[in-house]
């Protein structure tokens, strides 16, 4: 069995146990089923792929995390780790009261700790909410989930409160012979609208354009504001509303990558198309860098999970959707009393676990 599926009223989930990653998610609202997670074109297609690809991007789909996120330089693993690359088993799943609940453990270990994947559903939820739990090991591990949405018509993003944003050193593909990028490297700005372009002006970080080929990546860091970190996109096409939440103590950065027909080789071969990635973690670009002294930590901002033989670390996520008519993402999420409450011009309201995240407390340890 290489995939198994939970459902609750209104939600259903399936997981590639191969890999870890999210093969699909489906949401049953207004009448309609919404698809908010991406699926690589290649997955499912009969050809022949490079052989040298990690197989976390062969069966590159909807969610997985990554531990360590970007290089394993520190204990060898393929890219993103291998919670991202290899199989994962079932310890447990079954109904609960209002839902459905399932555990899954990696077979390999990280840093010495065992890794469990916890994934809960409740009836009439329009979200998937997903717990980590490290145990044991020694060292650090820096971590990341990496949720893909992808669009056939573009969207508008809004975000919780943030610091800054800022990119790395060196594009994703500088190589124009193999792809493109349009964001200026290394650059930073507190405005997200007016972010530096690689051809000088700047470019708003919160409009997805379809005609924009280009692979771009970059860091926001969480401001302080007290309340759950969020990613809203309003897919136009789609006519949905993307979200992504987290607890900022337990995950403080948010990475973007923009992937939109801009690597030319293969197996992206500019087909990946439309594709976002809401990447949010704990980390730095690769493990060394995220326990050294990198420029995050100079900020301030954590980049790692210290492990150890007594010690559990468990962090928290939410990945849903809902209908949404006008284009426009909310400016501002609020967890409270058992509802997620959208300001703006999707104001509206759903059924929300608004204890899972944690908010106000600090990361389990």
């Amino acid at each position: 069995m290489d995939t198994v599926t939970i459902n609750a009223r209104g939600i259903s989930v399936s997981l590639d146990l191969t890999v870890g990653h999210i093969a699909d998610m489906t949401i049953e609202s207004g009448g309609r089923q919404l698809r908010p997670l991406h699926r690589a074109p290649w997955v499912d297609a009969n050809e022949t792929l490079p052989p040298d690809l990690p197989q976390g991007t062969v069966r590159l789909s909807g969610d997985f995390l990554c531990a360590p996120f970007s290089r394993s330089d520190v204990e060898e693993a393929p890219l993103h780790g291998w919670p991202a690359n290899s199989a994962w088993d079932v310890v447990d799943s079954g109904a609960t009261a209002g839902g459905w609940r399932a555990i899954f453990r990696l077979r390999h270990k990280v840093m010495g700790a065992s890794v469990d994947k916890i994934l809960t559903l409740r009836d009439d939820h329009p979200f998937l909410y997903q717990e980590h739990v490290f145990s044991g090991g020694s060292g650090a591990i820096s971590v990341a989930h990496h949720p893909m949405t992808a669009m056939k018509g573009g969207g508008r993003l809004a975000f919780s409160p943030k610091r800054f944003a800022a990119t790395p050193a060196d594009p994703l593909e500088p190589d124009p012979a193999r792809g493109r990028f349009m964001l200026a490297y290394p650059a930073r700005s507190s405005d997200l609208d007016h972010f530096p372009a690689a051809g000088g002006g700047t470019l708003d970080l919160t409009d997805y354009r379809m005609e924009d080929r280009r692979e771009d990546f970059l860091t926001l860091v969480e401001a302080d504001h007290g309340g759950p970190g969020w990613t809203a996109l309003a897919r136009h096409a789609e006519d949905d509303l993307v979200l992504v939440l987290k607890n900022p103590a337990e995950l403080p950065v948010t990475m973007l990558w923009f992937s939109n027909g801009g690597r030319d080789y293969a197996p992206w071969s500019g087909r990946h198309l439309g594709v976002l990635g809401i990447e949010d973690g704990r980390t730095a670009i690769g493990h060394a860098a995220s326990l050294g002294d990198n420029w995050l930590k100079r900020e301030g901002v954590a980049t790692a999970f210290a492990l150890g033989e007594r010690r559990g670390v468990s962090f928290r996520h939410v990945i849903g959707a809902l209908p949404l008519s006008g284009g426009e993402p909310p400016r501002e999420i609020t967890t409270a009393d058992g509802r997620l409450r959208l300001a703006g011009a999707a104001a509206s309201e759903v059924p929300f676990d608004s204890e899972f995240l944690r908010i106000g407390l600090p990361p389990a340890s």
